[in-house]
């Protein structure tokens, strides 16, 4: 059929991840004394560091237990965090390159890609971060030019109790989103947003189209423009759009969805039977970035198993190496790993600037209407 299933690693090769800024010099805490040889003298870490990744939740968890336990560990490191979503944060960096105020940026998967292209990631090695070796292999950045440190699929949410009571139907198709009864009911992102873009692929792959043939997509956007007053310009006013019930369906990730969920709305999460694609957050260190090595024990120190787990358990991404969650999340964070759509990354960040464009000319007029 239409779906191109694959390896869920695959999906990953567009990543790129967390950021810092200026510095001079700070150490661990040292260790308890050891009858175990010195092979090598660890490198001078600078005494801050610059990350940038997304708000929000994710803001939260990294500033109130990521930030203090790194620094139980690094005391000495003053860590400054910048948020944004990642087409803001990739764009910041581009506009700083000549004298980069990021050290570490957290960024999705597709951002990084357009990152990498645009030279903006310092290669990542082994020597480096040890950790990556823990990585899932098939989430391999593209040139070693970051890691991704946790993913999550795409798919279709919808306040159940709202579709019982309006007796509307239960999403299984990405083509559900065109249908007559969306309309006041439904809120999506613009393309520039990675769950808009998402979605609009994978209307084209439901209809016989690709990243490589957006036509399909654009046509069915065409008309689900119709059914909406206007497009999220934020993941925050997506997140709005569904809490205050002005919606009923959205497209994003199972992670949101989950977390949306815990926070006492009513969603439920579907990947559709075309299948979907999945959203690695990878952390890249800033080429020329003035905190380097501070940049890479934080990297390592997103991998350790300890954060791996507050990942899942704190904001239900599927962690990046193979960690043991409690039985609970292992349970939440399941899903179908052969409905997995393996875009061509290429093609989607070389696209991306065209799809816009096209957006704003052909789809945004269309609002409301």
């Amino acid at each position: 059929m239409y779906k191109k299933a694959g390896s869920i690693l695959s999906v990953l090769t567009l990543c790129g991840v967390i950021l810092s800024a200026c510095g001079t010099s700070a150490t661990p805490t040292k260790p308890e004394a050891s009858n175990a040889p010195v092979t090598e003298a660890p490198k001078t870490l600078e005494k801050q560091l610059v990350v940038a990744g997304n708000g929000a939740t994710v803001e939260t968890l990294m500033k109130d237990e990521i930030f203090k336990k790194f620094n139980e560990k690094y005391p000495d490191i003053k860590l400054s965090y910048v948020s944004g979503v990642s087409t803001e944060i990739v764009a910041k960096v581009k506009a700083q390159k000549a004298a980069p105020q990021i050290d570490v940026a957290i960024v999705e998967g597709g951002e990084q890609e357009a990152g990498r292209k645009e030279g903006l990631w310092a290669p990542i090695s082994e020597k480096d971060i040890p950790s990556m070796n823990k990585v899932l292999p098939d989430l391999k950045v593209a040139e070693n030019s970051g890691i991704a440190v946790n993913f999550t699929p795409m798919g279709i949410s919808y306040n159940g109790e709202l579709v019982k009571s309006k007796g509307l139907p239960v999403p299984e198709s990405w083509n559900d989103l065109a249908k007559p009864e969306m309309k006041g009911n439904l809120t999506l992102a613009e393309i520039s947003s990675n769950f808009g873009r998402s979605a609009l692929i994978m209307l084209a792959y439901a209809n016989g189209g690709s990243e490589k043939n957006m036509d399909p997509g654009f046509k069915q956007l065409e008309t689900i423009a119709g059914y909406m007053p206007t497009f999220a310009k934020t993941s925050a006013q997506l997140q709005q759009n569904v809490q205050n019930k002005t919606a009923v369906y959205t497209a994003w990730t199972m992670a949101r969805s989950l977390v949306q969920k815990d926070a006492g709305v009513n969603l439920e999460f579907v990947i559709p039977k075309e299948g979907a694609n999945v959203v690695p957050n990878v952390a890249t260190i800033i080429k020329g970035a003035k905190n380097e090595n501070a940049g890479k024990a934080f990297i390592e120190f997103l991998l350790s198993d300890e954060v791996q787990k507050m990942y899942g358990s704190k904001l239900y991404y599927n962690p990046a190496v193979d960690v043991k969650l409690p039985e609970d999340i292992a349970k939440k964070l399941d899903f179908d790993r052969k409905k997995i759509v393996k875009f061509d990354l290429e093609a989607v960040g070389s696209g991306t600037s065209a799809w816009i464009d096209r957006f704003n000319k052909e789809i945004a007029p269309k609002v409301g209407k």
